[in-house]
Order: structure tokens, then sequence, then C-alpha cells
């Protein structure tokens, strides 16, 4: 692992030990590989990371003991042929008493299993306490989320450039990723969205073959990962021109998006954020509006904190969180306008680099 990933790295386990160590807890085992990469540097797709007072533990199969000691610099590296039994032996070595674990993370089978290898070690189950453990990004991960970001937008752009009426939204979404992919992209983020007409009005629509007709509302929701990292963005675009009414509603969504991004910066709530959002759309188009206005992404494309009317987040400097407000009508069509920005004191700037002004395909 490079040297200034294992500085990163480090201070992301001291922070941990900060905020959660003490008279509760001595240890805490990580099953969630994005939390394990986040935490050591290993990028692996199975493993368990244990984080001690002073000291931590990588244990991997076979498959990754190689991988795991040249990625997780000054952390030892442990291979299991039992996993759990393999956490306990971990446990007992760093002299742990009382350890957290992810509740979500770990199955009543195995949390059964681990209490009747480690008796005498009192488990706790950790919620909350670990929901915003990424939330706030250093640098390094901003660097590498506008990296994701560029990747996408400009595969975006370039694909708004090539785009036909008669396209299927499946041809679509693959030459959008292909363009990704030779730009660089590790893989996509989550499945590519593409609805056209009727299909825009299901905000997480899979491409189908439907073609792209004159008329159409095109909500396309994409992004790539970069070095782990999540890019998010959603342009709608038209083929051919739109009527009054729709070019309207395009309108209203563009302004509630802009206002959302001017008003975010530090210290505002994240409900409040979404409040904006709903104010700005207003009765006519804010009951077609059925889902939060953004979320936290990160290693993960959804993460903390939630822009929802419920959320109690608190948005941070150094937080990356998307503004989407959308309007779906059942049937018939929708849009969607997602920029995903940097958190920052006095406001907030964008990673995501897509012209949001209405793009007409001909």
């Amino acid at each position: 692992m490079p040297n200034a990933l294992h500085h990163f790295v480090q201070a992301r386990r001291e922070n941990v030990r900060k905020k959660l160590f003490g008279n509760r807890l001595d240890g805490i085992i990580f099953s969630t590989m994005s939390n394990i990469r986040y935490l050591s540097g290993f990028t692996g797709s199975a493993g368990v990371f244990l984080l001690g007072a002073k000291d931590a533990r990588l244990l991997v199969d076979g498959r990754y003991t190689a991988q795991a000691a040249s990625e997780a610099a000054g952390i030892q590296v442990l291979q299991y042929q039992n996993q759990n039994q393999g956490i306990a032996e971990a446990v007992k070595a760093l002299n742990l008493e009382t350890v957290g674990f992810e509740a979500a993370a770990v199955s009543v089978a195995m949390h059964s299993d681990l209490r009747k290898k480690m008796k005498g070690v009192t488990l706790v189950p950790l919620g909350d306490e670990l929901s915003g453990l990424r939330a706030v990004k250093d640098r390094r991960e901003k660097a590498l989320m506008k990296k994701a970001a560029a990747i996408a937008s400009e595969a975006m752009a370039r694909l708004a450039r090539e785009m036909r009426p008669g396209w299927t939204e499946r041809e679509t979404a693959l030459q959008l990723e292909w363009i990704a992919r030779r730009a660089g992209a590790e893989q996509v983020s989550f499945e590519t969205i593409v609805g056209s007409g009727e299909h825009g009005a299901l905000p997480h629509a899979k491409p189908t073959n439907r073609r792209l007709r004159h008329g159409d509302f095109v909500v396309i929701d994409f992004g790539v990962k970069y070095r782990g990292y999540c890019s998010d963005e959603t342009c709608t675009f038209t083929i051919g021109e739109l009527t009054a009414a729709k070019k309207n509603a395009y309108r209203a969504v563009l302004r509630a998006h802009d206002e959302a991004i001017a008003f975010v910066r530090a210290g505002k709530t994240a409900a409040d954020v979404d409040a904006l959002v709903r104010s700005t759309l207003g009765e006519k188009y804010g009951r077609y509006f059925v889902h939060g206005t953004g979320h936290g992404v990160g290693l993960e494309v959804h993460e903390a904190p939630r822009l929802a009317p419920n959320s109690r987040d608190v948005l941070l400097a150094g937080m990356v969180v998307t503004v989407e407000p959308g309007i779906y009508y059942p049937g018939r069509w929708g849009i969607r306008i997602e920029d995903t920005v940097f958190v920052k004191e006095n406001g907030c700037e964008l990673l995501t680099g897509m012209s949001k002004k209405l793009i007409v395909i001909e």
C-alpha cells in the first residue's frame, strides 16, 4: 500500500478509536467490505477486520493472503480456515473483552457461533454509531471522487452528442458504459438507469428495448467507480421539441435543484435541504416528487447522510452528497436532475460536471 494511503487509513482508525473506544468498547469486528477497505486499504471481496485499542488484525482466507499483505501495510494479516474461529483467536490474542460488531452485517447464526467461541467476551451490536463512519471525506477521497465524477460526466457529454432517436434504452446504457470504461472507469457504481417516455416515471427504471421517440424525456442516472469510489449524476434529455407543459416542468425541477445546491453548506440540516426542494416545487409539482432529495456518496453509492423529510442528519464540511429533485407522472413521463457536491463551510463544490440546461437530441 502506498505510504500516502497508509497515512490516511491510520488516521481513520484513530478517529474510530477516539469516537467509540473507552469504557464501553475495546474492540470492533468489521465485516462490511466497504468499512474494511476504508480502515485497512484492503480491496478484496471477503475478509474481517478486527480493530483493537492499540492494534488491528486483518483476517482473510487463502485466496487473499498475498493481496492483503501488500495492501494493508502496518496491519498483521491472519489467514483463517474457519472465519468465526479466526475471529475468536484474534480477539483472544488482543485481550479484548468488550467487542462491538456491525449489527446489520452479522446474521443470527454468526452471532450465536461467535458467542460460543468467545466465552467471556461481551458482544455489543453497533448500528447508528457506525452509520456516519465514512461520511466526512479526507482530501484523498475527494480527489478520487472528483476523478470518478469527471469520467462519468465526460461519458455522459459524449453520449449526448451521439445519441439519436431510434436507439433502445439498452443500447443507450451500453454505449454510455462502454465510453466510461474506455476512459478509465473500473465499473459502474450501480445499474445504469435509462428511462424514456413512460418509463421515465419509474425512478429506478431498468433499460428495456423501448426505442427513444420524438417528444420523449429520457432520464439517465449513471455513475462509475474509480479506485473504489463512486460517482452519481442524473441528466434528463429530450428527444425533439417539447410541449410547453413539459418545458415548464423541467424549469421547475431545475429551479429546485439550483436553489438546493445554493443552500447546501456545513451546519444546514439534511431535512431543511429536502424541505427547500419541496417548497420550490410547490403544490403543482411537489406531489409527484416521490423520493428524498439526496444521499451521501463514497465507497458505496448510498451512504450517510440522507437528505429526506425525516432525516436527523446535519451537513458537515467534507461530506459528499447528491441533490436530485425529480417529478414522476405515472404512466406518462418523468424528470430528474442530479449533481453530487462536496460540502464546505460556506457553500458547496460541484463534483459532477454535466450542464443541467435542457439538451435537445435531434
